[in-house]
C-alpha cells in the first residue's frame, strides 16, 4: 500500500480502525440522551415496566393492572353477539304476519319499577328475537365500510393521475406548475384522514360521504407522488427513440412511459385500496360512516360482545380482500 506522496508505506504506519473513539463515545452518549427523553416523553419506560408486569402476573408473579384490563375485557367478549333482541313497542310499523327472516316473538317478564309509589311490579313484554339479525347488521354495515374504500380510491386515483403527470420533471410544462402540482399533493398528504373527516362532517353531516372524501383527499397525495415518481424513473430510452421519430410528450407518455409503470401503479392502487378500508373502519368513531360508528357505540355502552363480533367481522374482511388482493396481483403483474 502506498502513502499520499505515492511512496510505499510501512508497516509501523498502517493503522488499524478504531470503533471506540472519543467522538464516537460522544455520538453514542448524545443519542442515547435524547432517546432517553423521547422514550420518557412517549411513556415507552411505563409501558416496559407494565408489561413486564402483567408478564410476570401471568406466571403468578404479582399483579397487573394490564392483564386484569384484558381480562375483564375477554370475560365479557364472549361469547360473540350474533343475534337481536327488541322491545316490540319500539318497533315502528310493526307487522306480526311479516317477520323477518328466522326472526320469532318472544314474551317474557320484566320487573318495573314505580318512582310514584316506590314498588316493584312484574310486567310482561314481547320481544322480537333475530337470531343472526346483530350480524346481518354488521356485514351490511362491514359491506358499507368497503365501499367506503372503493370510491375513496376511485376518487383519489381520479385526482393524483393528473396531479402525478404535472408533478413530473419530464413532463410538467412549465416549473412553475410543477411546484403547485408537488405542493398541492403535500398538502393533501399533510392532512390527516381523521381530521379531513372531523371538517367534512360538520359540512355534510353524519354518514359515508364526509368518510369517502376524507379517504379520497388524503390517499390522492400519496397516490400522486407515487405516480410522479414512476414516470420521473421510466427508462428514458423507449422515450427517446419515439420522441425521436416525431411522437409528441402525450404520444411518448401513451406508448413509451404508461406501459412500463402500470403494472407498479396497479400495485400502488391496490395497496391504497386495502389501506383505505382498514382506515374506513375507524373514521367512523368521528360519524364518517361506516362500521366505526357502530363500533364506537357499541364500546361506549360496554357491550363487548357486540364489540368482539365488529373486530372478528373487520378481520375477516381485511383477510378476505388480502386473498384477493394476491390474487389479482399475480394476474396483473
Amino acid at each position: 500500500m502506498n502513502s499520499a506522496d505515492g511512496q510505499p508505506r510501512s508497516a509501523e504506519h498502517w493503522e488499524l480502525y478504531r470503533a471506540i473513539t472519543p467522538r464516537n463515545l460522544l455520538i453514542a452518549l448524545v443519542v442515547f440522551v435524547l432517546l432517553s427523553m423521547s422514550a420518557r416523553n412517549t411513556e415507552m419506560d411505563r409501558a416496559f415496566v407494565e408489561t413486564s408486569q402483567a408478564v410476570l402476573s401471568v406466571f403468578g408473579i404479582g399483579d397487573s393492572q394490564v392483564l386484569d384490563g384484558a381480562v375483564r375485557f375477554g370475560s365479557k367478549a364472549f361469547p360473540i353477539q350474533i343475534s337481536e333482541r327488541t322491545e316490540v313497542s319500539r318497533l315502528e310499523d310493526f307487522d306480526r304476519d311479516n317477520l323477518p327472516w328466522l326472526a320469532y316473538l318472544e314474551v317474557a317478564e320484566d320487573n318495573e319499577y314505580d318512582a310514584l309509589t316506590d314498588t316493584w311490579t312484574l310486567a310482561q313484554s314481547e320481544y322480537l328475537v333475530e337470531p343472526i339479525g346483530y350480524l346481518t347488521k354488521v356485514l351490511w354495515k362491514m359491506w358499507e365500510t368497503v365501499e367506503m374504500g372503493f370510491w375513496g380510491t376511485l376518487i383519489s386515483v381520479m385526482i393524483a393521475l393528473p396531479l402525478g403527470i404535472l408533478s413530473s420533471r419530464n413532463y410538467t410544462p412549465h416549473k412553475l406548475v410543477y411546484t403547485i402540482a408537488r405542493v398541492w399533493l403535500s398538502f393533501h398528504r399533510a392532512m390527516p384522514e381523521l381530521i379531513l373527516a372531523l371538517f367534512l362532517v360538520l359540512m355534510y353531516g353524519f354518514g359515508p360521504i364526509a368518510g369517502v372524501l376524507a379517504l379520497a383527499i388524503h390517499t390522492s397525495g400519496v397516490l400522486g407522488k407515487f405516480f410522479a415518481d414512476e414516470i420521473e424513473n421510466a427508462p428514458p430510452g423507449p422515450q427517446t427513440a419515439l420522441a425521436a421519430s416525431g411522437a409528441n410528450s402525450m404520444k411518448v407518455l401513451r406508448f413509451a412511459v404508461f406501459p412500463h409503470v402500470l403494472p407498479a401503479w396497479i400495485a400502488y392502487i391496490q395497496y391504497i385500496f386495502e389501506r383505505n378500508i382498514r382506515t374506513a373502519t375507524v373514521l367512523g368513531i368521528v360519524g364518517a360512516g361506516g362500521i366505526g360508528m357502530e363500533l364506537k357505540g357499541r364500546w361506549d355502552l360496554f357491550d363487548y360482545g357486540h364489540v368482539s363480533t365488529i373486530l372478528l367481522a373487520i378481520f375477516a374482511t381485511v383477510v378476505v380482500l388480502e386473498m384477493f388482493s394476491q390474487q389479482l396481483r399475480s394476474r396483473t403483474l
